[in-house]
């Protein structure tokens, strides 16, 4: 299973060479997984579907360089609520965002659009295992969980799978562990 954005310059297919049939997508803004307790989305029946019907063994979620969905959630004021569609949507981003300013303040506007492109990858492989489906299955060693990042402007891609033994999951604090990581340009 993928969960990739819906930016038409990354297509998973075209970029890791996935034919008709090999792999179950979605695709949305800013490839954001939403934690379970916010409730029914297109987003977390596919997740059911493709984990308890189809029982896939893998999911990667895949970001990608100049995300606009990422600029808008870097954009957002602290204090608005949502306006719009697009707004409601990234602010499932909002825990990358946190971690972005208070790990790369010092850096430009740009250059923490890019942390948080990768910091939301790793929050949204957290957020997964919010759905006891996929945390049940992960911890049986039947399904992995993996973060991948397209770089368009210079073709790379990095790839990296959740290490869920050192993980800590819970609602007032995560953090996260990753291993295998992988480079391909």
């Amino acid at each position: 299973m993928v969960i990739a954005c819906a930016d038409s310059r990354v297509c998973p297919s075209n970029i890791l060479g996935f034919q008709p049939g090999e792999v179950f997508m979605i695709r949305n803004i800013a490839n954001l997984v939403p934690i379970m307790k916010n409730g029914p989305s297109e987003c977390n029946a596919a997740l059911q579907f493709a984990v308890t019907t189809l029982q896939v063994e893998n999911i990667l979620v895949i970001g990608h360089s100049s995300c606009a969905g990422i600029e808008a959630l870097m954009s957002m004021e602290e204090d608005t609520e949502p306006r719009n569609f697009i707004h409601n949507w990234v602010t499932n981003g909002k825990v990358a965002k946190l971690k972005t300013k208070a790990t790369a303040s010092h850096l430009s506007f740009d250059q923490q659009c890019r942390f948080c492109e990768k910091e939301s990858i790793n929050q949204s492989l957290l957020n997964l295992l919010s759905y006891p489906w996929i945390e049940d299955r992960v911890r049986k060693e039947l399904l992995c969980i993996h973060g991948g990042y397209y770089n368009f402007s210079n073709c790379s891609f990095e790839k990296w799978t959740l290490d869920f033994k050192e993980c800590n999951v819970n609602e007032e604090s995560s953090s996260y562990v990753v291993k295998e990581k992988e480079f391909w340009s």
